[in-house]
């Protein structure tokens, strides 16, 4: 029994769903966002809430029971609130800058890095070390984040490159002379 797939989704003010076959719609008044579910669960929309309930007592539909319920409810936060994650760059030179649709990157190689924001989602630059990635997809936001990151991770003796704000770098002992 999936103790998440048995929350119901609280629609708040402004988002509408909309069930079609096996694909239900959230809209709200700028933005609309999708989620087909395969035909793996069941949903129903009753008082201003969004249920999802196993198709059948295959194992296959009570895997899908929770994670349906999870993606639908990532969508409704994603369409009132939005997703946000921070990244620092620390090393000495290293910035970015956005120009246009693209992140510029300065990260210590011999040519710049470009990286094409994905539609959908927003880069800000302060201070030319701080990035913070917004999107109404929760997927999307995190992987441009990480991808972001993969271009220079933070290296474990002096801590340089590009890490997430909350992420802590295990700094390693640099190595010693022999006396």
């Amino acid at each position: 029994m999936s103790r998440i797939g048995k929350l119901p989704i609280v629609l708040p003010k402004g988002i509408e769903a909309k069930i079609e076959a096996n694909t239900i719609e959230f809209k709200d008044s700028k933005r609309s966002a999708k989620l087909d579910t395969l035909g793996n669960v069941k949903m129903a929309i009753e008082e201003g809430k969004v249920i999802f309930s196993p198709k059948d007592d295959s194992a296959r539909s009570k895997a899908f029971w929770g994670t349906y319920r999870v993606l639908a409810d990532n969508i409704v936060t994603g369409l009132t609130q939005g997703f946000e994650k921070r990244l620092e760059i620390t090393g000495v030179g290293y910035r970015a800058s956005v120009k246009g649709r693209v992140l510029e990157l300065l990260l210590g190689y011999s040519h710049p890095i470009n990286f094409d924001i994905p539609e959908g989602i927003e880069i800000l630059v302060d201070k030319n070390v701080s990035l913070v990635i917004k999107g109404a997809d929760k997927q999307k936001v995190g992987q441009a984040a990480a991808e972001i990151r993969a271009f220079r991770p933070p290296e474990p003796y002096k801590g340089k490159g590009v890490r997430y704000a909350d992420e802590t770098v295990q700094k390693k002992a640099g190595k010693t002379a022999k006396k």
